[in-house]
């Protein structure tokens, strides 16, 4: 996994759209303003609409690693309120 140190990990890959976004952001209203979250999901419809949907709540997105698995690891660091 990335060099990146997070705060919680989450993993949504039983999860399917639009349930991917909905676990992701609860996970991410339970940290704190400035922490990091490591988000394991699916490639496909996951990869392509977990990150923007994150990203148009005001969070920013560190990086989305694959993990070479058929997974991939997004990165998200929490933005206030």
């Amino acid at each position: 996994m990335a060099d990146i140190k997070f705060d919680e990990e989450v993993d949504i890959t039983d999860k399917v759209c639009p349930l991917t976004f909905v676990k992701a952001k609860v996970a991410l209203d339970e940290l704190d303003e400035g922490q990091i979250i490591a988000i394991r999901m699916n490639d496909g419809e996951p990869v392509q609409n977990v990150p923007r949907s994150i990203k148009d709540e005001g969070h920013q997105i560190l990086k989305l690693e694959d993990n070479e698995d058929g997974t991939y690891t997004l990165f998200v660091k929490k933005v206030g309120e």
